[in-house]
């Protein structure tokens, strides 16, 4: 894609990935961009640069602005490699006069590309540089979602090139949010944060307080992954305060993987019961769901419920891996329970629970486990439980 003024001077001049699929274990079916910015003044810096294999597309697109030569600094804004990949090759053809960091941006440069001599300034929380005309104050945001993570504030045009927080894994032709679909915007700006921010919640809270107390209300939201904020900038940053405060609808996810049938048997049975009377219910198997579209669902519920048979005294492998995934990205204060088939060994519902309760999650009932195959008074236990998450549900 071609280089893009968002406004005057400021310059998106990023890579699209088209091809992208999976992002650690997150799956970006609709691919993402890496959003690198330009901003034109007597002093001409670079905000972020993009991985390696789209070093070309940057340069490129540099180029359409300026030539690349005439670059003074660069900002690295957040230190990994969908953003420093070709940090390398940009500081070797711009020769920039300044490369600027936090400290912790140092180290963590410092070990992903080893014995480099780079003209590196270490700025701190509240530090402010003059490109001209314009003023560029760098805003710390550590954990966000790495620990030398900061964001860069353009005060005379209140710009805020936040880095990571607030983006989207999406691959478009548009670079504004009021260009697309607003429905997969925010399912995709709630994917992203389910699936990378949610563990970080507490320091989502701080980073939001501290814009407060700087009365930092930006018009335009420069993030490094997806749509430019211009239009729904209020609209993120209130679901940003719900999700990292962990609030919840009554609605119930049951997740499930089942091996002849028996425990999927079971898994409609309770969602028969948790449907309808002011809560709703979500149904995900595990052999066609993927844990990263399931943990986004999980984002808003009030109830998550897991159901697996038994294999070799455990649980089915998908079943270890959505647990393995929720467990590390840590979703708070759900209601739990428990289901699932056996042969001769009864293993499963307890693994269940016991991975529930060490994500302190409420296990409102010991859980259900049939052997074999469900009998209709088996089914209608798991309809009874049903009931009983619902009503937990709406008393909350």
């Amino acid at each position: 894609m071609r280089s893009t003024e968002l406004t005057k001077d400021f310059f998106w001049v990023g890579a699209v990935d088209w091809d992208l699929r999976d992002f650690h274990g997150y799956s970006t079916e609709k691919g993402s961009t890496y959003n690198a910015f330009l901003l034109r003044d007597a002093k001409t810096a670079l905000f972020d640069t993009v991985k390696i294999d789209l070093l070309d597309d940057l340069v490129e697109n540099i180029k359409e602005v300026t030539e690349v030569d005439k670059i003074n600094y660069i900002v690295v804004n957040h230190a990994e490699m969908d953003h420093t990949g070709s940090l390398p090759q940009m500081i070797e053809m711009i020769r920039p006069e300044k490369v600027f960091c936090t400290a912790d941006g140092q180290k963590a440069l410092a070990a992903h590309f080893h014995g480099h001599n780079w003209p590196l300034e270490i700025v701190k929380d509240g530090d402010a540089i003059s490109l001209g005309e314009r003023t560029i104050r760098f805003v710390s945001s550590p954990m966000l979602h790495w620990p030398e993570s900061m964001a860069s504030f353009i005060q005379e045009n209140n710009i805020l090139i936040s880095n990571d927080i607030f983006g989207q894994h999406w691959a478009t032709s548009e670079r504004f949010d009021d260009e697309v679909d607003q429905g997969e915007l925010f399912w995709q700006a709630a994917k992203y944060y389910a699936n990378i921010f949610l563990p970080m919640s507490g320091a989502v809270r701080k980073f939001m307080e501290k814009l407060r107390a700087l009365n930092v209300k930006p018009s335009m939201l420069a993030v490094d992954h997806g749509l430019v904020w211009r239009a729904g900038i209020d609209k993120i940053f209130e679901r940003y305060d719900r999700w990292s405060r962990q609030e919840s609808r009554p609605v119930a996810v049951i997740v499930y993987d089942t091996m002849w049938e028996s425990t999927a048997k079971m898994a409609r049975a309770i969602g028969r019961g948790i449907a309808g009377q002011g809560a709703s219910v979500k149904l995900f198997d595990l052999r066609i769901n993927h844990r990263s579209d399931i943990i986004t669902e999980m984002l808003e519920a009030r109830a998550v419920i897991f159901g697996s048979p038994v294999l070799n005294k455990g649980i089915l492998p998908k079943m270890a891996d959505m647990l393995t995934y929720t467990k590390a990205l840590r979703p708070a204060d759900k209601i739990g329970a428990a289901f699932g088939s056996y042969g001769w060994q009864d293993t499963s519902v307890k693994q269940l629970n016991a991975a529930m309760e060490e994500l302190k999650w409420r296990v409102i009932d010991p859980g259900i486990a049939v052997n074999y195959v469900p009998t209709k008074d088996d089914l209608k236990r798991c309809e009874a439980l049903g009931e009983k998450i619902r009503q937990a549900m709406i008393e909350k």
